[in-house]
């Protein structure tokens, strides 16, 4: 249990320092973009689904790599605990949507857990920074006789 608590940890810090990392470049670069303001609004959408995925990755790879080598638990299912369904359970637990045909178990329901309040969170940053976002350059745009 130690073992997936740590790694729980860790996890919430290294995707959070890459959530504000990729936040902290795009608030830094946006501005000095030369592309129209309402396309920046692109970027910031791209900037935040990459940032997503290597969260999930991330999540998706400590996963397996407690299954395989730190012996804590599996994933009960239809398939076996495998890179791909890792990565699939991943992707599921971080946005909340959980289907239920993959399910951890032994110490891993923790990570389960946290992998959820903390996608849950980091999704709810991008949509604020989105809004910010939206304002800025779309009230610049029409400002500027942009639309």
């Amino acid at each position: 249990m130690l073992i997936v608590a740590t790694a729980c940890l860790m996890l919430i810090m290294v995707s959070v320092v890459t959530h504000y990392e990729v936040l902290r470049l795009l608030n830094a670069c946006l501005p000095v973009m030369r592309i129209p303001n309402r396309s920046k609004l692109l970027v910031v959408m791209f900037a935040a689904f990459v940032a997503h995925g290597a969260e999930i990755a991330v999540y998706g790879l400590a996963l397996f790599a407690l299954v395989k080598y730190g012996a804590v638990g599996s994933l009960a299912g239809s398939a076996a605990s495998s890179m791909a369904n890792c990565f699939y359970f991943s992707a599921e637990t971080y946005t909340t949507l959980g289907f239920g045909d993959l399910t951890p178990t032994g110490p891993l329901r923790l990570m389960a857990g946290v992998e959820g309040l903390n996608g849950l969170v980091l999704i709810g940053w991008s949509a604020s920074y989105t809004y910010l976002a939206m304002e800025r350059f779309w009230d610049a745009a029409q400002s500027n006789g942009n639309r």
